[in-house]
């Protein structure tokens, strides 16, 4: 194989990997837990999306489960952006800081 082979093959895998994640950045993936009283919503790539409370099944009020599901969606988001801060910074120290196609940093 040469090195043009080499390259067109890498090119191939570089824009396979990316419509996946394209893909997978639009799914929407939903876990339940209490009977369905608790709804959350991730991307395919795992990203937090949404949560839901069912106000009855908790036995609280709509104006607490809409805070609840404010404040939750903030701690999670922030715990996101932590770990993907995190994860770059890792991927960045063992490649010697290549952007390294397909690696998404």
């Amino acid at each position: 194989m040469n090195i043009m082979q080499i390259m067109k093959q890498a090119q191939s895998v570089q824009a396979k990997l990316k419509a996946s994640q394209e893909e997978l950045a639009k799914m929407e993936l939903t876990g339940e837990a209490a009977g369905g009283a608790v709804k959350v919503t991730c991307d395919g790539q795992g990203k937090f999306k949404s949560i839901k409370l069912d106000a009855n099944a908790l036995s609280i009020s709509s104006e607490t489960a809409e805070e609840l599901e404010d404040v939750i969606t903030v701690a999670i988001n922030q715990a996101s952006a932590k770990a993907t801060k995190e994860m770059e910074a890792k991927m960045k120290q063992a490649t010697g800081g290549l952007n390294i196609p397909g690696l998404g940093f």
